[in-house]
């Protein structure tokens, strides 16, 4: 898709008067910056989509008052995070006395954890705000910051591809996809990831393209007073949102360690934008001018910002004295003598325990799921299932279930993959930036997990970078339905096709409802929907 800018004469004004505005309106369309202002029709539409999201993700959200997969974990570390600043460990087989409301029968020590607190700490938000005793203060923050990453979704496809259309389309597909509402309706870590990587994607967007606008002025003013440019370009100046990327991104790291996958794809793409634009300004020194100019303070600004982010995170650790392996250094024998020194250092040994318990991670579990099979749902992971006999819980024949499966839409997910294909040709072929940009999510969110095949892993990790495949579709859904200046009929008969798509997908996400939010089905109706042998 391609956004059109509408030149209107002026008869009032001397072409000698017109020349600044005709060159800055050059430099502006060949650094692609184009102004899009949202209309009342875009937040309407965009509000509609938040506001359905909203509803799907809060609609019964409390009916299943059992801590579901592994919320038996995140619940309770998250509430005793919120008690004493630390997770603690708690006896054995908690968890009914936890839904009974038996909250504070956690121990006086310290729990060893493998993933950040972060997340943690927006769990136990929840329960501070709405209760410990209820399952909606468990999984409020979920459904709120999911809901929330509709909204963001929204936006950041409008922006990316100059599109109210296409941002609208990447809203819905992602308000009333399954895997989505599923991480919505439950309280783990990996949609807090996802929404923190989204946001820092959001931000470096805006970033760019306040960027490129202030070197199409820079370019256009030296171009008029015929100046000599800096030896290096162009200064961008202080850019506050690479500064808040960077602190979204540490705390995505805050909330599981592969966000850190995403912070090197997106550092690298941020500086790779800033180098195409001043290649494309036609500045002389462009590639030493960006990486003394972008490069070097964009490490600082996004590595420098998200590292202080992640250590702050830990702030409940650092001020206690019985989390676990708070004096490591000194157990280790290899304490300084300087509290705070002593602290981090403590803290490193704890990291590097913790990652030697990631590699190793390889016992079997039925729900394991080779990342090659991800895309395509092919072994999702199984969050609840509850069989009721006759007379139970509703059950009006012979044998009836509840079931909790975090599987994606069938189309979203097929058609996605697909389009993942057509966005990495055209990205090749047509050097289209918009599909790189689609793409870094998932070069970021996915191939890192190629290397750990060897490792227990699940499909719900697709949660993290699900927003990209989402945007790729979006990507070639825009294809199809046309560009602005391409012909009536043509838009008309994309439009009919797309329109028509998402009403089936929207359709099949109605079929597929009771098993993304634990409804009461009979069996058979239940095996209606286990599309593929490898569901159940």
């Amino acid at each position: 898709m391609r956004s059109q800018e509408t030149e209107t004469e002026a008869p009032h004004r001397s072409p000698v008067e017109d020349e600044p505005d005709a060159l800055l309106a050059s430099y502006r369309r060949r650094l692609r910056t184009f102004d899009l202002p949202v209309s009342r029709i875009a937040w309407a539409g965009a509000m509609a989509v938040f506001g359905l999201a909203l509803v799907l993700r809060l609609w019964g959200l409390g009916s299943i008052g059992e801590l579901i997969f592994d919320e038996t974990y995140y619940v309770k570390d998250g509430y005793t995070l919120t008690q004493t600043g630390v997770e603690m460990d708690w006896p054995e087989e908690p968890d009914a006395a936890f839904e009974a409301g038996d909250v504070d029968s956690y121990e006086e020590t310290g729990s060893y954890v493998v993933h950040p607190p972060l997340g943690k700490w927006l769990i136990g938000a929840g329960t501070l705000l709405l209760g410990v005793d209820s399952p909606w203060g468990w999984r409020i923050s979920s459904a709120v910051l999911g809901s929330a990453a509709v909204l963001m979704l929204t936006f950041i496809a409008r922006r990316l591809f100059r599109s109210t259309t296409a941002g609208l389309i990447a809203g819905l597909l992602f308000a009333v996809d399954g895997m989505a509402l599923v991480h919505a309706r439950t309280s783990l870590l990996d949609p807090f990831l996802m929404v923190f990587a989204l946001a820092a994607f959001g931000a470096l967007l805006v970033d760019r393209d306040r960027f490129r606008e202030r070197l199409a002025l820079a370019a256009a003013r030296m171009h008029l007073a015929a100046e000599t440019p800096p030896t290096l370009g162009v200064s961008g100046g202080l850019r506050p949102w690479r500064l808040l990327a960077g602190v979204l991104l540490g705390m995505a790291c805050a909330v599981k360690w592969s966000g850190l996958y995403f912070v090197a794809v997106f550092g690298i793409m941020t500086v790779l934008w800033d180098w195409w634009a001043r290649r494309t300004v036609a500045q002389r020194r462009w590639l030493l001018g960006g990486f003394v100019l972008d490069a070097v303070p964009a490490f600082f600004a996004v590595v420098g910002t998200a590292l202080l982010t992640y250590l702050a995170s830990w702030a409940g650790w650092f001020a206690s004295s019985i989390g676990y392996n708070r004096h490591l250094a000194a157990d280790e024998g290899v304490a300084t003598g300087f509290g705070p020194i002593d602290s981090l250092i403590s803290l490193w040994l704890y990291h590097r325990q913790a990652y030697e318990f990631h590699v190793g991670l390889d016992s079997e579990h039925p729900y394991a799921a080779h990342p090659a099979g991800w895309l395509l749902q092919l072994r999702p992971t199984n969050f609840y299932y509850r069989s009721y006999d006759h007379g139970e819980n509703g059950c009006e024949v012979a044998k009836c279930g509840a079931h909790i499966l975090d599987v994606g839409n069938p189309l979203i997910w097929w058609l996605g993959t697909a389009a993942i294909l057509v966005t990495v040709v055209l990205g090749i072929v047509h050097r289209d930036g918009r599909a790189w940009a689609a793409l870094s999510g998932l070069v970021g969110g996915y191939l890192p997990w190629l290397m750990y095949t060897d490792r227990t892993i699940f499909t719900f990790y697709a949660i993290a970078f699900e927003p990209w495949l989402i945007l790729c579709l979006t990507y070639v859904l825009s294809l199809v339905i046309g560009a602005p200046d391409a012909e009536r009929e043509r838009r008309l008969a994309g439009g009919l096709f797309v329109g028509s798509l998402l009403v089936l997908i929207v359709m099949v996400s109605a079929f597929f409802w009771p098993v993304w939010t634990g409804q009461v089905l009979d069996v058979d109706q239940w095996e209606y929907r286990m599309w593929l042998p490898s569901w159940t």
